[in-house]
């Protein structure tokens, strides 16, 4: 129990972080809605290697989701983890404002909400496991 508080307490002040981290840094980064405005220093080959290796991590968690899903069960899930790994999407989501890398701004958004589903998951089914009569 102490632990999944800890895992939403966690998840809670990383939203709040991201939230106030995209506050700041849009304005100073003048990050206008022409995507080509923050690429236009690099050659498209080089943000086609991005998309698809962000491509390929961001869904590499999906298959542990799907399984959780399927079987009804937070068995082989780690909350730490996530929680863990949630924190470091954040951190590569900032830096990729910092770099004005569209790819690392793309796929870690996508990355932390999947990652906030798999927590969301793994929390309703620790509450539905508790709640079971033995």
């Amino acid at each position: 129990m102490i632990q999944n508080k800890l895992v939403i307490k966690i998840f809670r002040y990383v939203i709040y972080a991201l939230i106030t981290v995209a506050f700041i840094l849009t304005p100073i980064m003048n990050v206008q809605a022409n995507p080509s405005n923050l690429s236009s220093n690099k050659p498209f080959g080089v943000e086609l290697i991005g998309l698809i290796a962000g491509f390929g991590t961001t869904f590499a968690a999906l298959p542990d989701l799907f399984v959780m899903l399927k079987k009804r069960s937070r068995q082989g899930i780690n909350p730490r983890m996530a929680a863990i790994t949630g924190i470091f999407q954040c951190l590569w989501l900032v830096y990729g404002f910092l770099i004005q890398a569209p790819a690392v701004i793309f796929w870690n958004m996508i990355s932390i909400v999947t990652n906030a589903t798999t927590v969301s998951a793994y929390l309703y089914f620790a509450k539905i496991e508790k709640n079971k009569p033995k």
